[in-house]
């Protein structure tokens, strides 16, 4: 996992994948969105919406998915997905069954981050 960013509160990732994925991670060790205190939701929820109206603006996705749940690794995240007709999953969830072989012609992952970073 590649770390973008990071502050007292919270971490953002890379996740590896065919479209464009961030996820957002509380740094203290939280199982629940419901006990972080409020500074910390609502850092996660300025980050949440940085990224997303980044993801719309850069890459033009058909979606944005956002997901929080954790029952591999119970420590509170979200998921930032970018989505497109043309992945192998949609309209499935990325841990959904496969639909095809993705067909994406998508603008740099890596430009895209590095001018995230400068926003965040």
């Amino acid at each position: 996992m590649s770390i973008i960013y990071k502050n007292d509160l919270i971490k953002i990732e890379v996740e590896s994948s065919e479209i464009p994925w961030l996820k957002i991670f509380t740094i203290e060790d939280i199982k629940e969105f419901s006990q972080c205190n409020s500074q910390t939701k609502q850092e996660i929820f300025k980050y949440l919406d940085i990224i997303e109206k980044e993801m719309l603006d850069y890459f033009n996705p058909k979606k944005i998915n956002i997901a929080s749940f954790g029952n591999y690794v119970p420590h509170v995240h979200f998921h930032i997905m970018a989505r497109f007709e043309e992945d192998s999953y949609f309209p499935e969830p990325m841990w959904g069954k496969k639909q095809r072989e993705a067909n994406l012609d998508l603008p740099s992952f890596e430009e895209f981050y590095q001018n995230l970073k400068k926003k965040l």
